[in-house]
Parts: C-alpha cells; structure tokens; sequence
C-alpha cells in the first residue's frame, strides 16, 4: 500500500469501484457564488508551471524509470522558500495507458512533496503544444540552446485525429480525476492546454489541418467527462491568444467554472484581458506568464496581480532539460549559448537564482520579506 488520502484496493478492483461510482449524468457547471464563494476560501494564489530541471518533457517526468522524487522535493523546498502555494504541472494520456496503478501512485507520491512544501497542485490532462507524436519510452536528448525541444502533445495527432480513439480517452480523464476528486491537495483541473494551438514556428507541417475542430470536439467531450467524475475541485481552460469571443475561447470562457488565461505580453496588455474577463464575475487565475523580453516580468505584473487577487502562474522554474531560459525564436534562429536575459525560469540547476533582485521581490511579494 502506498501513502495515500484514498485507501489503494488493487488496479482492478479499483477501477471496477471508481467506474461504478462515477456518475453517468454530467454535473452542472459552478454557479458564479459557488465559485466565488470558493475563491474567497483562498489565498492569494502565486506559483509556476512545474517541470523538474532533469525531465525534457511530461513523460520523462512521470514515468517510472525517471520519475524523480528527490529533484522534485528539492526544488519545491525553492518554490517555498519564495512563499509560491501552488504548481501547475502537466499529465499525459499516455502514462495511464502504460501503466494506470503505477501512474496514479506516483501522483500520491508527487502530491505528498508538494503538500509537505505546502503547495497545492492544478493539473493539466491534456496539451495541443510542441510535438505532436508522443511516444513512451527513453525521450529524446534536449537540442541544444532550442526552447522546449522535447515537449509533447497529449494526445498525439494519431488520437486526436480519430473519433474512436479520442473516445477512449475516457477512462484516463475519469480514472484520474475520480481517484482525486475529493482530494483537498488538487486546487483545480484544467482540462486542456491551448487547443488550437497549429505549433506553426515549430511542428505546424505534422498538425492536422483542421486541428482546430478536432481539439475543440475533444474539449467539449473532456469536460463532459470531467463533469461526470463530480470532483469537488473546480475545472478550466485557458484561453490565450486571438479574440476570445470566438467560438473556441468563448466556449471555454462560459463553461470553466473558475476562468484562466495566457498572457506573455506586457502590463496594458494583461490589464485589457482582465477587464474583458471581470465580465464574467468569476475567479481569475493567470496560468502561463512571463516572458522577460516581451516585457511580461515579475516587476511589471505580480503587483498587478496581487492588487486584483488574480492567481500567477509563471512559465518555468529551474533551468533544466526543457531549455525554456531559450525564447521561442530558437525554432526559426540558432543560438550557440545561454540569452543575456532568460526568457522564462527562475533558478539554476543548483538553486542560485538567476536574478537575486528577482528573487528578493518575489520573496517580498509573497510575504516571506518584508
């Protein structure tokens, strides 16, 4: 048996318990009072999108061979040392198929770290971001100086692209969320990450032309299925980047129960999004910002963000296999050495900060300075 909220009763009986509990009616979207009401049980929510520094992608983080606990409690004792409460940190569908028990028992083990850290967790199930074949196994070697050369899409383009085979995504997105579904660990789920995103500077010629359509068909499916698990914790989506009253956006907008967004751009920018999002009158969490060049920097925003109460998540947080100090512009131009100014992350590999003053403010903003 492994530390859990939950007691472990054996992979079979397991899901033969989970599957007979889960309820075939999809729940109802939260009420904008629930959410509220929600919120307001909350602190002032300041975190980062989570990768350990030696995992290039999803996979390499989570499965067995190279899931790595001691990198992970190491470098979540440097999220609380800045007084961060919360990790956004991502899935793959296809570490349930490989191994659904051994998957979940790892996400006990990686909540216990956080927990201990006393940071609470939201999960992304699915990606429509950077390489669209994903495969199990050894992953790939970083490309030198290149942003993200090893990250993944869940599910690859071989599912997405195929009714049926999105259609057996259900058990992992129910199997997941209905092990945690009352677990106070999980601060909330998003459902998935940037669906139309085409990847067009990187991997755009191996999408599927109307990727758009077959994401959005997946969204819609993914949060009926998420419904029927009836978590107690809220879900999302994110939208990013374009007019958010199209239909993708939109729908995302008026179906999560707690709304998130992208931002990488600068102060003005972040403060047009907010207003178009207060709107709605629902909690509001950024889940991807800063990017140093853009202007999106800790400085110019998080104070922002503190004032209003809009949960922060950064990209990036100890340098590592991901290469994400790199901007994006290292898919189109070659970089033969680490950028002047990162583009995203906060420590080194052994935890000396890249900008001490950063690190100072951050500290200053969370109450652990005062």
């Amino acid at each position: 048996m492994f530390p859990s909220r939950i007691q472990w009763i054996g992979p079979a009986a397991y899901l033969c318990a989970l599957f007979a509990t889960v309820v075939c009616q999809a729940g109802p979207q939260w009420t904008v009072e629930e959410a509220n009401r929600w919120y307001a049980r909350q602190p002032w929510l300041v975190g980062s999108n989570f990768n350990p520094s030696t995992a290039i992608n999803q996979l390499e983080m989570w499965q067995a061979e190279t899931f790595d606990p001691s990198t992970i409690d190491r470098e979540l004792g440097w999220a609380q040392s800045l007084g961060m409460n919360t990790m956004r940190v991502y899935l793959h569908d296809l570490l349930w198929q490989q191994d659904a028990p051994g998957f979940l028992q790892r996400m006990e083990h990686f909540l216990e770290i956080a927990d201990r850290h006393g940071i609470r967790v939201m999960f992304v199930l699915f990606d429509s971001v950077w390489n669209p074949q994903p495969k199990l196994g050894k992953q790939p070697e970083p490309i030198p100086h290149r942003h993200n050369s090893g990250w993944v899409q869940s599910p690859g383009a071989i599912i997405l692209k195929d009714p049926d085979k999105v259609d057996s995504l259900k058990p992992y997105v129910q199997g997941v969320i209905g092990h945690f579904r009352r677990d106070s660990r999980i601060l909330c789920w998003d459902i998935l990450n940037e669906p139309e995103n085409r990847n067009d500077n990187s991997y755009g010629s191996e999408e599927p032309e109307n990727k758009a359509e077959l994401a959005f068909a997946l969204l819609k499916k993914a949060f009926r299925w998420a419904r029927e698990a009836d978590p107690s914790q809220p879900i999302t989506s994110a939208p990013w980047i374009g007019d958010w009253s199209d239909p993708i956006p939109r729908w995302m907008l008026e179906h999560s129960d707690i709304i998130t967004f992208h931002n990488y751009e600068n102060l003005d920018s972040v403060k047009g999004r907010v207003a178009f999002l207060r709107k709605l009158n629902r909690p509001i969490l950024c889940s991807e910002y800063m990017a140093r060049p853009t202007g999106s920097t800790f400085q110019a925003i998080l104070p922002y963000f503190k004032q209003e109460k809009i949960g922060a998540y950064n990209w990036g947080f100890v340098a590592g296999k991901s290469q994400t100090i790199y901007p994006w512009e290292t898919w189109q131009k070659k970089y033969t050495a680490e950028p002047s100014v990162w583009f995203h992350d906060i420590f080194r590999p052994d935890g000396s900060p890249y900008d001490a003053n950063e690190v100072k403010f951050l500290r200053e903003m969370t109450g652990k300075l005062p």
